[in-house]
């Protein structure tokens, strides 16, 4: 599990509009860094150290699980991505957004690229008075002092005043969602990114128990003998899992994600079943499934048909390796008609990842957990 720390972030702009250059930071600090937690209000202030346009500035609290010094990096690539071009000298100037490392929760760092507490921090109110506001109590690392009575004893006359404008703050997915299904066909990659997520997250997992299951292995070599008893089995430890580990809601953990949705169940026993089982067996899933909490959003991950085999391929499970395209095509049609039915009743999100690496590319992982964040 990776940790996640608090650091504080001010942010400043006096250039183009600077309303928007704010938002524009705190957004991609939100999708590059981690979850934005507190945001300050906007303090306008006269230009520090030079003649210029007025400054707005503000704080913002973050949780983050990226070391200081990989921070200040993507912190600088942010400030890149927006336009900034810093100059060869030390001294001011305008900027249309500017981002620097406050606090690090209590540590104290000095190394060559990053100094934290912000060594200038407690001159300036631009940077202390938004800083105050959200976190008042907060103790400084080296001068013991809350930041609230910092405020207070700062020598710094600059004339600062709060606007009425407000930055939005994006809220994560740890706030929107108790309860996350990700779904998909055989080898869509459902178990990893459901991996990833609940290490990124600190969520509790729930993985389907597909390994235990000694059918399995028997309905790949005798489809019609092997069908019944196996979605029998599944159905019933699939419930049975669902209703035990949703219900214990576990205090150390952000929200639960699943690598399957029980409703998974009636989509393979509609292709694997005959007519007379299928009826006996839809029979005991509804009574079963109205039971079942629904996931806060359901995710569908799409892949086509020849990424699929490759994937079941690579994984090299000896059972799996006669699948037919034929077969994984019935599956994806079932998952579709199930999602074009359960419009009203579930959230849900179709993710295509045909063209996506997300276990082995960290931009496409960013990009698929932007869907689900902004969905």
């Amino acid at each position: 599990m990776k940790i996640q720390r608090i650091t504080y972030l001010s942010l400043g702009t006096n250039q183009g509009d600077k309303l928007k250059n704010l938002q524009n930071a705190v957004n991609l600090i939100a999708d590059k860094i981690g979850s934005v937690l507190k945001v300050a209000s906007i303090y306008e202030t006269p230009s520090w150290g030079f003649d210029s346009d007025n400054f707005y500035n503000t704080c913002i609290e973050v949780s983050t699980y990226l070391p200081p010094d990989i921070l200040i990096n993507d912190l600088l690539a942010i400030e890149k991505e927006l336009g900034r071009e810093r100059g060869s000298t030390n001294g001011y100037s305008d900027r249309n957004i500017d981002i620097d490392i406050l606090l690090f929760e209590d540590e104290i760092i000095f190394s060559q690229d990053l100094i934290v507490p912000h060594p200038r921090m407690l001159e300036r109110k631009f940077a202390l008075a938004p800083l105050a506001e959200i976190a008042g109590k907060m103790l400084h690392p080296i001068e013991k002092i809350k930041l609230s009575d910092c405020l207070k004893n700062c020598d710094d006359k600059s004339d600062i005043t709060i606007i009425s404008d407000k930055l939005v703050r994006p809220i994560p997915i740890t706030e929107k969602y108790n309860y996350i299904a990700i779904e998909g066909n055989i080898g869509a990659g459902k178990t990893s990114l459901t991996n990833m997520m609940a290490d990124e997250f600190n969520a509790k997992i729930v993985l389907e128990r597909f390994a235990d299951n000694p059918f399995l292995p028997k309905f790949y070599e005798d489809n019609e003998r092997y069908a019944f008893p196996l979605e029998m089995s599944f159905l019933a430890d699939r419930y049975q899992q669902l209703s035990d580990d949703l219900a214990q809601f576990d205090l150390f953990k952000n929200f639960i994600v699943s690598d399957y949705y029980i409703f998974k169940s009636l989509i393979f026993a509609q292709i694997t079943l005959q007519n007379d089982e299928y009826k006996l067996y839809r029979k005991m899933f509804d009574l079963m499934y109205k039971e079942i909490t629904k996931p806060d959003l359901y995710v569908y991950l799409y892949q086509n048909t020849d990424r699929l085999l490759q994937n079941i391929k690579k994984r090299g499970r000896d059972y799996e390796q006669n699948i037919e395209a034929s077969y994984l095509q019935k599956i994806h049609d079932g998952y579709i008609n199930f999602i074009n039915t359960q419009q009203q009743n579930l959230n849900v999100l179709i993710v295509d990842v045909s063209q996506l690496d997300f276990v082995n590319n960290i931009e496409d992982y960013k990009y698929v957990i932007n869907l689900i964040k902004n969905h």
